[in-house]
């Protein structure tokens, strides 16, 4: 309603809405541009940053299941008094 570049459509969508014109505006501004210009994603940089998350939680993962372990074997254990 409001990108439909009538003069005055801003003014009436935020005067419906009860909002002040230019918020309208400078909202309708930034959603143009990141429509227009869509975020770039260096690929390499994430894939690195997910491969070292994968590995920090393959680690977490062993040391959870050599603890589970070690407790279970103390549990198991006959208990001295």
């Amino acid at each position: 309603m409001a990108e439909d570049g009538q003069h005055g459509a801003i003014a009436r969508v935020a005067a419906r809405l009860d909002i002040n014109p230019e918020t309208l505006r400078n909202w309708v501004k930034r959603e143009r541009r990141r429509v227009e210009q869509p975020e770039t994603v260096d690929l390499e940089a994430e894939n690195r940053r997910l491969r070292r998350q994968v590995a920090d939680l393959e680690r977490d993962k062993e040391i959870l299941k050599a603890a589970s372990s070690f407790f279970a074997r103390e549990l198991d254990r006959p208990q001295r008094r």
